[in-house]
């Protein structure tokens, strides 16, 4: 069975989900979420009668602290926590992944994402492309998805899939948008791992912004437009000669008018704007074209 947790990020409903899935082994959790939202994943665990400490087995998409962030607090209470090869390193020792954040964040570091810290090396357990994980009755098979992030992973079980943010944002009825923060983004790698998800026909996909999506042909043709719209437009702008922040103020309102287009009411802007703030995108789109033209 799957448990959606809301985590509430900013005050905002539908922002971020973690997963609980409930085993003949116990429980396990997808997704942490950053520690800035423990206390409302704690809430969650216990709607469900589990405390954090039944929680032996995390597994996290990917190590972005939106992911995350509080997967070192599980792991203090004995858990194992399952990733990409590329990221133990970073769990291990969170020092470079958080300094790199605080340049991004500054002053909203804390408010944002709080703490992080290491997880011993030997309760980092990483899983290989298509390997298989078993918990009691429940199989998981891991299928490394670079493209958002090079240290991506969706998990698989049974028909459902466990996208982070591979398959992109969607909240409510509002359109499936791509999440382009750096500093690894990759238009053909991202392609590749779409076209890995409709490969494996799964009946749902579970995204971490957020929830449920069953109509998975139309929302993947949808994200793969958006994600080239969004590159394009980056991409015009970089050869218009447009300074960087005056890009990003441009960038912001056109994400926002897009929203508006299809629908997205005050509430769903700021919903989305927390899942995908507008600006990491131009961050993220303006090193990929950097790094493409110096090729």
């Amino acid at each position: 069975m799957v448990n959606i947790i809301d985590l509430h990020f900013l005050g905002n409903e539908h922002a971020i989900a973690s997963f609980l899935l409930e085993t003949s082994q116990g429980p396990i959790l997808i997704e942490t979420g950053p520690y800035s939202t423990f206390s409302q994943l704690k809430e969650g665990i216990e709607a469900k009668g589990y405390k954090v400490e039944d929680i032996k087995h995390v597994l996290i998409t990917h190590i972005h602290l939106d992911h995350a962030g509080a997967a070192w607090k599980f792991a203090r209470h004995g858990a194992k926590i399952y990733l990409h090869p590329f990221g133990q390193k970073h769990m291990a020792d969170p020092s470079v992944l958080m300094e790199s954040a605080r340049r991004i964040y500054k002053d909203d570091m804390d408010r944002l994402w709080s703490e992080m810290h290491e997880i011993p090396i030997e309760q980092l357990q990483v899983v290989e492309h298509g390997e298989s994980l078993q918990f009691g009755e429940a199989e998981i098979k891991a299928w490394h998805t670079p493209g958002h992030a090079s240290h991506h992973i969706a998990w698989q079980l049974g028909d459902i899939l466990f996208t982070g943010d591979v398959a992109g944002v969607k909240i409510g009825n509002g359109p499936a948008v791509a999440p382009c923060p750096p500093p690894d983004i990759n238009l053909e790698k991202w392609h590749t791992s779409i076209e890995l998800i409709r490969a494996l026909k799964p009946l749902k996909l579970y995204l971490t912004h957020y929830g449920e999506v069953s109509d998975i042909e139309n929302h993947l043709t949808e994200l793969e437009n958006n994600l080239h719209g969004l590159a394009d437009w980056i991409k015009v702008k970089m050869e218009e000669g447009i300074e960087k922040g005056e890009m990003t103020a441009a960038f912001e309102k056109w994400a926002e008018s897009e929203l508006r287009k299809h629908g997205v009411d005050d509430v769903g802007v700021k919903q989305y704007a927390a899942a995908n703030p507008a600006w990491m995108s131009v961050a993220g789109l303006v090193r990929y074209w950097t790094k493409k033209a110096a090729q």
